[in-house]
């Protein structure tokens, strides 16, 4: 299938293809989504996935560690990888006529991986630092305990980290048997994005990844939340001198018709959220939200978190207190803005400034062909790549009707969980 550019195929044994060249610079960026992610864990395995990511860069019998890293860098290449809720990636941006490298790698460790256990024992230790590294933030452990409240059935209950029990307890088999189950052609995305030509490209991609035997992804048991029925509220303390403040409310999938109503409502109230990864932030200083809380004094700085996910989610604002100020003056506050978002429509005049800030932040996410391979393999996991190239005639869509709709659907009390972090008194 062809659009605009972008050729999307099926290989026989399952795996997803997606080329778009893009011919203004001699590079491409090469990315293997799989997935699987913290959403497909189930109890004892939590945190696996990411777990397997790390071990992904430990190297196969054909291209060591070392080896590669050497050999990415030396021609100026970069590569990475990121484990979310629904997915992992990985990807290699270098010169489009060294990208060879990056295919055969990567068709390499869908396979070849090799997991001793000196690299398993090894990897324990930087995960688990990593795990008390994020301990010692209080937005992290604030909002671990309202994800975890949020969702008492569906498996988003628990960061993509893991449980620290789980890290310390996983085998190498545990781990070994996650990937096997996971990295196989039909779970998995190849998209590349670049200068390259889109016959032999797709003519190289079967050749390196079509000989890699289909084989049966064992479906994860994933529940659906049941809708809440009441407010919930947790209460943590911790080191440090700031009490924060986080509400998270249970909010549209990305498929949901709602959802694009929801980025709207978001750039509204708090500025316009970026999905991809590697987009930049605009300033939120001219949001509803930013006016009740900061320039009033009752917080030193807040954040909103919307998501695009394939199950429904949560839209979540975090808020700093000042010294003087207390929680509970800054969610009476914040309550007053959600009222009020769900009482009245936008001013048309808000709506082209919403509207305005979301096309800006889509566009700075998608000026770069890592940005664009990030975009189209995203999009493939959540629904289809168009959902990537629809975006900006859907966001034009949306009515202020709608933002109220959704508004009172998604903002109500009684579809969140609120979280309280207090330092402790020293």
């Amino acid at each position: 299938m062809s659009q605009n550019h972008v050729t999307k195929t099926r290989l026989r044994n399952g795996l997803t293809v997606i080329l778009k060249t893009v011919h203004t610079v001699p590079i491409v960026s090469f990315w293997v989504w799989y997935r699987v992610g913290s959403r497909h864990e189930h109890t004892g395995r939590t945190g696996s996935s990411h777990w397997v990511e790390h071990m992904q860069f430990k190297g196969t019998e054909a291209f060591p560690a070392d080896s590669v890293e050497r050999a990415v860098s030396r021609v100026g290449g970069v590569w990475n990888a990121m484990t979310w809720v629904d997915w992992t990636a990985y990807f290699e941006t270098m010169p489009a006529d060294q990208i060879d490298l990056a295919l055969q790698l990567e068709a390499d460790r869908m396979t070849n991986s090799r997991f001793t256990e000196k690299d398993v024992e090894s990897e324990r230790t930087v995960i688990i630092s990593e795990r008390q590294g994020s301990e010692n933030q209080p937005t992290f452990l604030l909002s671990e305990e309202v994800q975890a409240a949020a969702f008492r059935v569906h498996p988003y209950h628990h960061e993509v980290l893991g449980d620290q029990v789980d890290i310390e307890t996983m085998t190498r088999d545990d781990l070994y048997e996650h990937y096997r189950a996971q990295y196989s052609p039909g779970n998995a995305i190849v998209v590349a994005v670049g200068d390259f030509k889109t016959t032999p490209m797709l003519k190289r991609i079967r050749t390196l990844f079509g000989t890699i035997p289909k084989s049966k992804i064992k479906p994860s048991l994933i529940r659906p939340e049941p809708k809440q029925r009441g407010e919930r509220r947790i209460e943590i303390n911790g080191e440090g001198q700031t009490a924060y403040l986080q509400a998270a409310y249970h909010a549209p999938a990305a498929t949901d018709p709602d959802f694009f109503p929801m980025i709207v409502l978001d750039s509204i109230l708090a500025g316009a959220s970026a999905f991809n990864l590697f987009g930049g932030g605009i300033s939120n200083k001219t949001s509803r939200l930013y006016r009740a809380l900061v320039l009033t004094e009752l917080a030193a700085g807040f954040s909103g978190s919307l998501a695009a996910t394939v199950d429904p989610y949560l839209y979540s604002i975090t808020c700093a207190a000042r010294p003087e100020s207390t929680l509970e003056n800054l969610e009476a506050a914040l309550d007053q803005e959600m009222d009020r978002a769900m009482t009245t429509t936008p001013t048309p005049q808000e709506m082209e400034k919403a509207k305005k800030q979301a096309r800006a932040m889509f566009a700075y996410s998608a000026e770069s062909v890592s940005n664009l391979g990030f975009w189209y393999g995203f999009a493939e996991i959540l629904d289809q790549y168009t959902w990537f190239t629809n975006y900006l005639n859907r966001l034009n869509a949306v009515t202020a009707t709608d933002v109220q709709r959704v508004a009172q659907n998604v903002l109500a009390n009684s579809n969140r969980t609120v979280g309280h972090y207090n330092p402790r008194a020293h």
